[in-house]
């Protein structure tokens, strides 16, 4: 059969021309000239439709572009490509549609201005005004903690944050305090809050309790702002105690248990922590000390004082062979224990 339009002997594709005519007269996509897309200059997220999106530029664009061209069925594998220059506050673009008709590829070109509009989006509006929904309130029991442990928790609140941000945007810490007896995290999402109360007493143990507070009424609703505590152990893993007449070293903490090694035998032992409020601490008769193995039997081990080369002989609490050549004992009041080599 011959093309209508060309005259070429050849298989006719549509309407009685070849597929090279028909790909010369028919457009398969068409768009607009100007595009408006909305960003917020704070956290850089882009607005499609009625949702705040953190992505890229290059994101955003093929998002948009995606539903302000049409493209004919006909196209197979539709694909956008933009090659954007900055021009005036505003990108100038060209905007590549390419894909298959027929089997043969098919490119077509749309210039396109895209214009950014800056819009502060609901969430940095709410976190520029003080917004927040939940007090994250982080005590010791009985203790003051230190510098470094304020530290780690402070990183720790910090990471558990930007970890739900990847699933919830609306997630921030509005304001945070650090006082003398502990941490105050403002944040504005109370479901978010009480998870990572939930994730901290989980690794560090102690108590968790929630309060709420009225703050108001919002489209004839009442307003809860909730307060959660952690209040972490009075003892952490490493201190010296004595629970039940016996000096025992805390291994670990983790949820409502506590795991303790007895120094006079070296058996563990798992106790409910609220329990080791009965116990009472030794660390201020504490004393560690690195001693040098002189020799030792299957019972025994002889050590050597680097300083004033005292020799002690100490019994194992169990059958163990020290392998290195310094070993580290711990005297409470007057009485020295081995503390095995492997935790």
């Amino acid at each position: 059969m011959f093309c209508v339009e060309c005259g070429t002997e050849g298989p006719i594709y549509k309407n009685g021309v070849c597929l090279k005519c028909y790909l010369k007269g028919t457009r398969f996509s068409k768009g607009p000239v100007i595009l408006d897309i909305t960003t917020c200059p704070r956290c850089d997220a882009y607005k499609f439709k009625s949702t705040w999106i953190r992505e890229s530029f290059h994101e955003a664009l093929q998002r948009h572009l995606k539903t302000s061209f049409t493209v004919d069925p006909e196209l197979g594998n539709p694909r956008f490509q933009a090659d954007c220059k900055e021009q005036d506050r505003m990108l100038s673009c060209l905007i590549s549609i390419s894909g298959t008709v027929g089997g043969q590829a098919v490119v077509e070109q749309h210039p396109l201005t895209v214009r950014l509009k800056n819009i502060t989006c609901d969430v940095c509006s709410r976190e520029a005004g003080g917004y927040y929904e939940a007090i994250l309130q982080i005590r010791a029991d009985q203790r003051i903690f230190t510098p470094e442990e304020l530290e780690a928790l402070e990183t720790k609140v910090d990471t558990l944050v930007k970890n739900a941000q990847k699933d919830k945007r609306s997630v921030y810490i509005t304001d945070y305090e650090i006082k003398r007896e502990g941490l105050d995290f403002f944040l504005s999402d109370k479901g978010v809050a009480q998870t990572i109360a939930r994730r901290l007493q989980e690794q560090y143990g102690g108590e968790f309790k929630q309060s709420a507070s009225n703050v108001g009424m919002k489209d004839s609703r009442q307003l809860y702002r909730v307060t959660y505590l952690v209040r972490l152990p009075r003892y952490q893993p490493g201190d010296f105690l004595l629970y039940q007449r016996t000096p025992m070293r805390v291994r670990s903490i983790r949820g409502n248990k506590a795991h303790l090694q007895s120094l006079a035998t070296w058996e563990d032992s798992t106790v409910d922590a609220k329990s080791l409020q009965q116990a009472s601490p030794i660390s201020d008769s504490v004393r560690r000390k690195e001693m040098i193995v002189v020799s030792q039997t299957s019972s025994e081990v002889q050590l050597m004082d680097p300083d004033s080369y005292r020799i002690m002989t100490i019994p194992k609490p169990k059958k163990h062979t020290f392998s290195k050549e310094k070993t580290t004992v711990v005297r409470i009041n007057d009485l020295d224990y081995l503390l095995p080599e492997k935790d």
